[in-house]
């Protein structure tokens, strides 16, 4: 274990959060952190639980600045707050719509120009922005909240059951600039690309998007079930596709086989630390994709090739448990995290890919009673420069947000 130095972000005096692993929290200059703020570091989510949305000035001591409210949000990805990279000064969150003409009638989301204060609406709620900035990638968080409610939100509605695979749902690009917006992967799509048996009564959703940093491909996991209940019963495909919804291609399917109905329920932490789950994907560049799972029935770290489809197992014996992984600006490093070991400890991970080497930077407490949909992974996060990390944790008995400085291990590379 290397120490590196930990620091919290703000005065405490409320709790904090950001959520998912694999966007920038930092701004293009480095002197704001986005965060999501609460008075409660667990509760019931629902309709009514607001969370206050903004930034910490880290020019000014780590003051909170609020740019609004959303209860469109759970603890797990936040409200997808996130920069505009083509505007520094503007990010976007998903809010709550009450428009019913609008295809997700309960979810749209919001631009806020931090210099202006100028905001605008948009008729769809985000899953992620294009690094060009030109467009966003969005899903029905209702099937999400169905299938998946830990990443899920709750509708001001009650909803009746989603069909299990509609034509006219799944993946929709909308455009940043004019708020249009097209449908390019469908859940019937899905079902019928190289389908299996499994697939037939199961319901149907996809997650975990993430665009290539030439904006031009992005990755998604396609995921069935005829059990949200039991997640290890589960199934999982990794795919790639043009942001116009063509060139789709398959890189993994995880079907496998399933533990009987009845089984003894899992851990909480069970299905995450699973070898058959396919999880976390990240691009290391527009052609490569790394993702935990499965390849010829091994689980590990796995490097696929979008263009040809060569798998390669990164960190084979060193990186052992599932993770959320991201590479550094310069590509050299990976970074990682654990799910709580028998102590409830998380570990913080460094992993050298010139070398082979793993270094563990931290090991943070997690308390189990904050169950599932309340939990908080540590989801790290790189600055800018590759100096430092954030991550949420509640080691101090309180959900924060931590800065690592990692130069003593990656080197001194500027301002962090």
């Amino acid at each position: 274990m290397v120490e590196c130095p930990v620091s919290r972000v703000g005065d405490g005096s409320a709790h904090h959060f950001f959520g998912y692993y694999n966007k920038p929290v930092w701004s293009a200059d480095g002197t704001r952190m986005l965060a999501n703020r609460v008075d409660v570091m667990q509760g019931e989510l629902g309709v009514h639980f607001a969370a206050q949305v903004g930034y910490f000035d880290m020019a000014d001591g780590g003051t909170f600045h609020a740019l609004g409210e959303t209860t469109t949000w759970n603890f797990q990805m936040g409200c997808q707050l996130q920069w505009l990279e083509n505007t520094p000064s503007s990010v976007i969150f998903n809010t709550r719509s009450f428009d019913t003409k609008d295809v997700y009638p309960d979810f749209g989301s919001t631009i806020v120009d931090l210099e202006t204060g100028v905001r605008r609406t948009l008729p769809l709620p985000v899953y992620v922005v294009a690094p060009s900035g030109e467009y966003a990638l969005c899903i029905d968080y209702d099937r999400l909240q169905q299938a998946h409610p830990t990443i899920g939100y709750f509708p001001h509605t009650p909803r009746l059951p989603l069909p299990l695979a509609p034509a006219d749902e799944g993946i929709r690009r909308m455009d940043l600039g004019t708020g249009e917006h097209t449908l390019i992967v469908t859940m019937e799509q899905l079902r019928s690309f190289q389908p299996v048996g499994s697939m037939e009564n199961a319901f149907h959703w996809v997650t975990h998007l993430e665009i290539a940093p030439g904006s031009e491909r992005f990755l998604f996991l396609h995921r069935w079930t005829e059990c949200f209940e039991d997640e290890m019963r589960w199934l999982h495909r990794l795919f790639t596709v043009n942001t116009d919804g063509s060139g789709l291609r398959l890189l993994e399917c995880g079907d496998h086989p399933l533990p009987p109905l009845g089984a003894p329920p899992a851990g909480i932490f069970d299905y995450e630390k699973a070898i058959w789950q396919l999880s976390h994907p990240t691009w290391r560049d527009d052609h490569h994709v790394m993702i935990w799972g499965p390849h010829d029935a091994q689980a590990n770290y796995h490097l696929y090739d979008d263009r040809t489809g060569q798998v390669e197992v990164v960190g084979r014996g060193v990186l052992t448990e599932n993770g959320h992984m991201t590479y550094s600006p310069d590509k050299r490093w990976i970074l990682s995290d654990t799910y709580p070991d028998d102590e409830d400890h998380r570990l913080l991970i460094l992993f050298d890919t010139q070398t082979g080497q793993r270094i563990d930077i931290g090991r943070f407490y997690t308390d189990p009673a904050l169950g599932k949909i309340n939990r908080c992974d540590l989801h790290p996060r790189w600055s800018r420069c590759g100096g430092m990390v954030c991550i949420d944790s509640v080691h101090d008995r309180e959900r924060q947000l931590y800065v690592v400085d990692v130069r003593a291990v990656v080197g001194n590379t500027g301002n962090g």
